[in-house]
């Protein structure tokens, strides 16, 4: 299976899910009240503040983006998808947010002090997944971080979804994606020179999101249950999605002054 017959794919995938069902999904309430989690998560885990430059990479139609800008200098997204762009910069304009800006392709430049990935590397097939994290520290200022979430290969949800609703399961997949191992994949930027750790995100909370958009009350609820959880060490592993935090080595990201000028404000 050659890399580019994997991009046709997502590609013809991705602009059929960016023709209406996304748009509608996504501005439901419990999709946003979690979109609003992340973003909190995203800040705390990564440090990022008001002077941080931030690349989103497959962002999407920019609506974990358009959630952060307002805390960060800069937020730029990258997305093969022509149909999600043009919404993401659509709902940009229509917002009024100046400081995000949206890109067509798979290539990114310039340096930033962070590089988030929203469910993204399970989309990428293995070549390209290992070659990523050499190809994300080109992009960070020295003491720069990475953080990605992606679903767990361990997932006790999803042991249950493929056998309760495997045809729903299947209808919010593409053909190339798949759960990743937690630890092989950090062990990806470790081996790139990242100090890299594993944090499990949640067990049921985003899945319920997803399956029960309209329940925002219930996401809420679930989100509780979900941070209660996680405290127990035995039964993080099978969690539904983890993050990988993976920061360069060099200056502090939090408060020093970068090469090229930038600093980092809490």
């Amino acid at each position: 299976m050659s890399r580019g017959d994997v991009l046709v794919r997502e590609l013809e995938y991705h602009e059929k899910l960016y023709s209406g069902f996304a748009q509608s999904h996504f501005a439901r309430p419990a999709v946003r009240a979690l979109r609003r989690h992340m973003v909190a998560r995203i800040r705390m885990l990564t440090e990022i503040g008001a002077g941080s430059r931030v690349l989103s990479l497959g962002c999407g139609i920019g609506d974990t983006e358009l959630l952060l800008a307002p805390h960060v200098a800069e937020v730029v997204g990258v997305d093969l998808s022509p149909a999600a762009v043009r919404q993401a910069r659509a709902d940009a304009k229509r917002l009024g947010i100046a400081n995000a800006s949206f890109e067509q392709g798979t290539e990114a430049s310039g340096r930033y002090d962070a590089v988030i990935a929203i469910f993204f590397l399970h989309h990428l097939p293995d070549e390209a997944l290992e070659e990523l994290p050499e190809r994300v520290k080109a992009l960070l200022l020295p003491g720069g971080v990475f953080y990605s979430l992606d679903p767990s290969n361990r997932r006790l949800s999803g042991a249950v979804g493929r056998r309760l609703i495997p045809g729903l399961m299947k209808r919010y997949q593409t053909p190339d994606e798949r759960e990743l191992e937690p630890e092989p994949t950090r062990q990806l930027f470790q081996g790139a020179g990242f100090e890299a750790r594993v944090e499990i995100y949640d067990f049921g909370s985003s899945p319920l999101a997803g399956l029960l958009p309209g329940w925002g009350w219930g996401y809420r609820a679930a989100r509780l249950v979900d941070d209660w959880l996680l405290k127990a060490p035995a039964l993080r592993r099978r969690g539904s999605n983890f993050e990988i935090v993976a920061r360069c080595p060099g200056a502090d990201a939090r408060s020093g002054e970068h090469p090229n000028g930038v600093t980092s404000v809490p």
